[in-house]
Order: structure tokens, then sequence, then C-alpha cells
């Protein structure tokens, strides 16, 4: 079921903290507060260390008033603005839009775990007197403008009263939202001749793509998709070539595998060429793959992914991700995660592989022989300490912040064609300058890549920057990728 493959591919969960506040499966998310006549804002001005040097900057949270179908006010979408304050001639700074996946996840993860100039303090479940949020010494603001978008349900934005939101859980209808929220933003502000560049996370990925193709007027200088856009999700016709690297660089983690003297990054590299060359030729046999040949294969695969090579055989060497987490620690009565390989819970009985990914953070291990809840039963979840922060920047808001929306998810239409990267190359060969910036993490069984799935859909080599982290769904997802991530995003903004 697609909806569920969604759950999967949910950006990074780790931002929705506990205690959560789930809405009843079916609920309606509107707004409280906003109106069409009285727009919300916060405004706060602070300043951060960055590099040695002390950034004064600007935030600002603030609604956008957007149409439905039939052009009448429909939602708040809410951005999340930061602005570096000693700049000499704003209207030419670089500016940055981001947004993360779900299809119904906000924005928190790429705010307050990567870019923006707070983070989310460590530590706060197990200590309630700790700091909720600490500054950013990784934050690119020095170097560019940011902005975080929440698409509607998601965050604290809303469809207005008596608005049904579901005319925006939609690939096209979101991709018109955001990029309508995109275009107003730099009209008010100013900054119409800015450098801007856009960035999506999973889901978001594909939002880039359709931003693209369905917002032509929209002009970037770059694009940045984070774990995702090489190629679609497509059940019917899994990659299972495409996942031998991460599965390998899970079992080197776990030490399931000969490492010899071999770095994770070796062990990966070898894993994809062997995967793209011997392993995707004998898959492509089909029932005419010799015996002989399926035992080669499967024993040189088994030195890659940790799984016996008997199993990978009565698997018709077709290793799915589920195969892949329930077996790689079966004798220590584990299972991987999926979005992050390195997370592990209990093995038990009816798991689900999706929704129960340990990785997400979002359903416990359940108890023996119990089934995972679905995703409609887990619904909204609300995400406490980033709407605190926000309130403590002015916005008035008294709606929770939904960190992730389950009840978009499943009740999402997903455009036909949404191919990002196919998008990304048609934009890149009508605009000569455009370029572009992707990158996976090695241990992520479902947003990782290589950067080819680019370049087939004709994304010209010379233009793009493909990068590899060892990490996760979030490839920011500690103190050095987030260094590091930060690092690479200043180097791709100023084209050097």
């Amino acid at each position: 079921m697609r909806s569920v493959i969604t759950a999967m591919v949910l950006t990074a969960l780790w931002a929705v903290a506990v205690p959560r506040a789930h809405a009843q499966a079916g609920a309606i998310l509107t707004s409280k507060g906003a109106s069409a006549e009285t727009p919300r804002v916060g405004i706060a001005h602070r300043q951060v260390m960055l590099g040695g040097e002390r950034i004064p900057y600007t935030a600002v949270v603030a609604d956008d008033i957007i149409p439905t179908v039939d052009g009448k006010p429909g939602a708040a979408v809410v951005t999340i603005t930061y602005t570096r304050d000693d700049v000499a001639e704003p209207q030419h700074r670089p500016v940055m839009f981001l947004f993360n996946g779900g299809p119904g996840a906000s924005s928190s993860p790429l705010h307050m775990s990567a870019l923006g100039p707070v983070l989310r303090a460590p530590g706060q479940a197990r200590d309630a007197s700790a700091p909720t949020y600490i500054d950013n010494a990784a934050s690119p603001l020095d170097a560019f403008d940011l902005v975080f978008i929440d698409p509607v349900s998601t965050g604290f934005s809303r469809a207005l009263p008596g608005v049904d939101p579901k005319q925006w859980y939609d690939g096209r209808q979101d991709a018109l939202e955001v990029g309508r929220v995109i275009a107003d933003w730099l009209r008010v502000n100013g900054r119409e001749a800015s450098p801007r560049f856009l960035a999506g996370e999973s889901y978001g990925a594909t939002r880039v793509g359709l931003i693209l193709k369905y917002c032509p007027d929209l002009k970037f200088d770059g694009v940045l998709l984070i774990s995702g856009g090489e190629q679609p999700i497509d059940e019917a016709h899994p990659d299972f070539a495409g996942g031998v690297a991460s599965m390998a660089a899970g079992a080197y983690f776990y030490n399931r595998i000969e490492r010899g003297d071999r770095t994770v990054e070796q062990v990966v590299n070898e894993a994809r060429r062997f995967a793209r060359t011997d392993y995707a030729s004998a898959l492509a046999k089909g029932k005419t793959l010799t015996p002989e040949e399926r035992s080669r294969v499967a024993a040189k695969l088994a030195t890659f992914i940790g799984l016996p090579a008997s199993l990978i055989e009565a698997e018709d060497l077709r290793v799915s991700t589920n195969t892949y987490m329930f077996n790689l620690l079966k004798d220590q009565k584990l299972r991987t995660g999926l979005l992050d390989v390195r997370v592990t819970s209990p093995l038990v009985e009816n798991a689900a592989g999706a929704i129960d990914d340990p990785s997400l953070g979002v359903v416990k291990p359940g108890a023996r022989g119990t089934r995972p809840p679905t995703p409609e039963q887990v619904g909204a979840v609300g995400s406490p300490t980033v709407a605190r922060y926000l309130r403590e920047l002015g916005f008035p808001s008294a709606d929770p912040y939904i960190g992730v929306n389950f009840l978009a998810n499943v009740a999402w239409k997903y455009d036909p064609d949404g191919n990002a990267a196919r998008h990304i190359a048609a934009r890149m060969r009508g605009d000569a300058a455009m370029r572009l910036y992707a990158v996976s993490g090695f241990y992520d069984l479902r947003g990782g890549g290589d950067g080819a799935g680019f370049l087939q859909a004709g994304v010209p080599a010379a233009r793009m920057t493909f990068d590899q982290f060892a990490g996760g769904h979030q490839v920011y997802d500690d103190d050095e990728n987030r260094r590091r991530f930060a690092e690479h995003l200043r180097r791709f903004v100023s084209g050097k």
C-alpha cells in the first residue's frame, strides 16, 4: 500500500519529541487563530556565534494566506525566516527555501536539527530541567538566509476554519501551494534579485521536482536534494540492486562481514560496483539464470550484506528491506531500522518494517504477537518543543505544532509524474546556470543512492555535485556530519 511506503520514507522523525499529542484518525486540522484578514506574525532579534563571529539576525514567523483551488482564502501557511542583519545589500544576498518530506512532515528536522541558528538540545527527555534548545554553531546563516516552510497540516500551518485541508494533500496542489509561498516571500521581502536555492528532504525532494514542473516562473540558481529525488519509489518494481550499498554499510557497522582494513566507504563503493554489474546482470536474467550462477552470486552478495547465502538463494537473490532488517541481527533477537540501519529494537512477531521502524521513533515495539498501529491510528504527532520555541519568537498560535501528520500521508494523492530527477534535468537544460547538489546517507535503506539516477535522467554532470555521509536518512545526524553538511552548502551556494 503506497501510504505505508510513505510512512517509511518520512523525513527524519527524530524531530518529533516526546511527549507527543496525537490527533484522532479522520480529524480535520484547522487553525484556531489565523484568519484571512489578520495574518499572524512573530518577530525576534537575536545573535549567534558562527565561525568565531557574532552574527546578528532577525527571526520572523509569519502566516501566508493562500487560496483554495477555487480562489477563496484557504489556508495559513507558516514560514520561519532567518535573515542576517549586518548586510549592506540584503536584496542581493542568497536565500534558501527549505522543507522536509513525509509528505505530511514539517520542516522541523532541517530547521532545528540541521541548519537553523538553534538546535533542539540533546537529552531533553531525560532531564526536564535541561534547556530545550541551544545555539547551532554549524548554521550557514553567516553565508545565506534561510526560509523554512511548513505545508498545510504540518507545523502551525492550517486550513482556515470551514476549509477542507485535503485539497492540498495532492502532489500538484502541494507544489503550487509551496511555490506560491516562495513567490509571495520574495515579493513581500523585496528579494526578487537575490540568488535563490530550493532544498527538499525525502518526499521534499519530490516536491522540489514538482515545483520546478508546475511553477515555471519561479527561477532558482540551485536545488538541494537530501535523501531522495534520484528515483521514484515503485513497489511493483523495487530496485534491489540500489539497496545493496546501504545493506553493506549496515553489515559493516555490525561486523557481520569481513572488514579487513577497509573503511565503510570502501565497502560501500565495492558493494555498489558489484550491485550494478554482476548482481544486476543476474537479476536481469531471471529464470534463465543457471543454478551455478545463482549460487555464485548469492555467495558474493552474502560477503557484502551479511546474510546467509542460503537465505539469499531462498529469496531468489531479491533481498527486500524487510528480509534484511529482520534477519541481519536475528541471532540477537533484534531488528534494524529502515531510515537508519544503525538503530535497533527487539525483533517481535508481526513486525511491519514501516510505521514500527525504530529509527522513525514513532511506535514502540508491541507485546509479543501484537500488530503495530496503522498510520491512521498514529494520526498527527505534535512537537511541543518546536511549538514552545516559535512562541518565544512571538508567534501567537495556540495550535499544537505538528511534527508529522500521518493523516495527510494516508490521504495523499501522488502526482503520476513524480520523478524529481527528470524534472530537474529538464529545468537545467533550459537554464545553463542552474546547479544541483544531492546528498544521501550510507545507512539509509530507503533514500540512499549514488547519483547515477540523476545522470541517467539527463542532469549535466558538470553542474551536479553528489555527496554521501556516514549517516542515516538524516545525513546531519551528529555534530561532525552537521558541520560538514553546512560547510558543503556554503560552498554550493557560493559556487566554489
